[in-house]
């Protein structure tokens, strides 16, 4: 799965799953229809940590044409990921927890709230020791919007270079102008009620790129709210190895540094819980049942660390096991393939 500010974590979150956001760079994206260079991964989903660490060992790897890839450490070399996993990986380690996003998104659902409170006592009780670690600067980003200054201008020129590299381009669509010019008039993009209000803010009123000067200002102020605001920041200060929040406040401060996260499956809201929909009435958003997970947030090109955590957490948990699905399939991959 492609991510850049949520598309691997925010599915798995609802969907009882297991999904690991790899740093940039440790993943090529190669080929792989971009927004943003500096926020884009590639990582798997899975229905448990160990699945999901088998598929980053697949996929983690430098790649000539990603030169994100090239920032592997020990000249490319890829940790074993399966082999973290590590039932006593809590023992010893310092977690810290961002209960200042908490404080600033909340108030969350009571049953992810307890949930999440459960989660920490349990990893507590693991070995680890649970310290704050807060974002410092986590007030300002909430009120900035450096970051769709950065999407924008980042997607204005990535698309474009995406485009170049096609062999076969029926409708010769070279950039987003061109791009937004099919979606309107091509009628199964079902345009206006999809609409295309992004593309209209980066074209119409932004209108720059990631060469422009004013580009570097708005990305040194992402990498401030990701980095010494942030979760890089809160990692070094509290000298913790991993900073635990609910899967659904997890994804925007790591894709701003482009750190890691892995998700892992920590309840369901309660059977009586009222159905609530998004923004356009078409989608549940909670519910009876419903899945939520938690994440573990850590360094850049520690994913093996992650792993070993959040394996500890779930073989010590299962949570994945207290809701059935409503169908259950009576097969398995592993009868197909050998």
């Amino acid at each position: 799965m492609h991510q850049t500010s949520g598309s691997i974590l925010s599915p798995s979150d609802v969907n009882n799953l297991v999904g690991i956001k790899p740093t940039v760079g440790l993943t090529s994206r190669y080929l792989v229809i971009p927004i943003s260079e500096h926020q884009d991964t590639v990582g798997p989903m899975a229905r448990s940590v160990k699945d999901a660490a088998y598929l980053l060992q697949a996929i983690a790897g430098v790649d000539p044409n990603d030169n994100y890839t090239l920032a592997i450490s020990n000249n490319g070399s890829i940790p074993d990921y399966v082999a973290a996993c590590d039932y006593s990986a809590l023992a010893g380690k310092r977690i810290g927890v961002a209960w200042n996003v908490i404080d600033i998104y909340g108030p969350i659902d009571e049953p992810v709230m307890t949930a999440f409170m459960e989660s920490v006592a349990l990893i507590e009780r693991a070995g680890a020791t649970i310290v704050d670690a807060n974002f410092t600067a986590f007030p300002e980003y909430v009120q900035d919007n450096n970051e769709t200054l950065v999407l924008n201008a980042d997607f204005l020129t990535n698309l474009a270079t995406y485009l170049s590299e096609l062999s076969y381009n029926p409708n010769n669509v070279t950039d987003l102008q061109d791009v937004r010019d099919f979606t309107h008039n091509f009628t199964a993009e079902d345009w206006p009620d999809r609409d295309t209000a992004v593309w209209d803010d980066a074209l119409d009123n932004q209108g720059w790129n990631n060469t422009d000067p004013r580009f570097w200002a708005a990305y040194q102020a992402n990498l401030y709210y990701g980095g010494e605001g942030g979760i890089l920041g809160a990692l070094d200060r509290e000298n913790v190895s991993a900073v635990l929040l609910p899967t659904q406040l997890s994804p925007g401060i790591p894709a701003l540094v482009g750190s890691p996260v892995i998700t892992v499956p920590m309840g369901f809201y309660p059977a009586d819980w009222n159905v609530t929909y998004n923004r356009r009435n078409t989608l549940v958003e909670t519910g009876p049942k419903v899945p939520f997970g938690l994440s573990f947030m850590g360094r850049k090109f520690d994913e093996a660390t992650l792993v070993g955590l959040a394996y500890a957490y779930e073989q010590r948990t299962m949570h994945r096991n207290d809701v059935q699905p409503y169908i259950i399939p009576n097969i398995e991959l592993g009868d197909f393939v050998k």
